[in-house]
């Protein structure tokens, strides 16, 4: 499901007398709920997790900035936690805060390692694998796509 959907079903609930709807396909699940003439959307997505092939990376990162093809040559033993929406990335939760990870900080299963927001909404992205965070992908406060690579984890 894109952005464009997600807002067409916002404005096909507002106009409706549907309180709640929840929406899943694969790695994704958004539920919307109404109340007292305000919509509230509550995001849930693992952050997909996969291991870069070795042969499609290349061609990915061919059509990226420079910056990107850098990790590709040590891929095959990363983890790449992506992005699990669309949204604006934050590295932390405010500007006087310190930031989540860095570079060479150990992360587990549950460990919030960035901030993605969407539509208002401050949604905590946390890392499924264990290991240490080997390069961060993304620009603090800069866009993101959904599936974007943010971070990449060495096992």
């Amino acid at each position: 499901m894109d952005f464009k959907q997600i807002q067409e079903l916002i404005k096909i609930i507002n106009k409706s007398n549907i309180g709640e709807i929840s929406v899943e396909e694969k790695d994704f699940k958004i539920t919307i709920k109404q109340k007292e003439d305000q919509v509230h959307t509550v995001v849930a997505a693992p952050a997909p997790v996969q291991v870069l092939p070795a042969a499609p990376a290349p061609v990915e990162t061919a059509a990226r900035p420079a910056p990107a093809p850098a990790p590709a040559p040590k891929s095959d033993n990363l983890i790449t936690i992506k992005s699990p929406m669309i949204g604006t990335f934050y590295r932390k939760s405010s500007p006087d805060k310190p930031n989540f990870v860095e570079a060479g900080d150990e992360v587990n299963p549950g460990k919030v390692v960035c901030i993605i927001e969407a539509m208002k909404l401050f949604n905590e992205i946390e890392s499924e694998v264990s290991g240490k965070i080997v390069k961060i992908l993304v620009e603090d406060a800069s866009p993101v796509e959904y599936d974007q690579p943010l971070f990449l984890v060495e096992p």
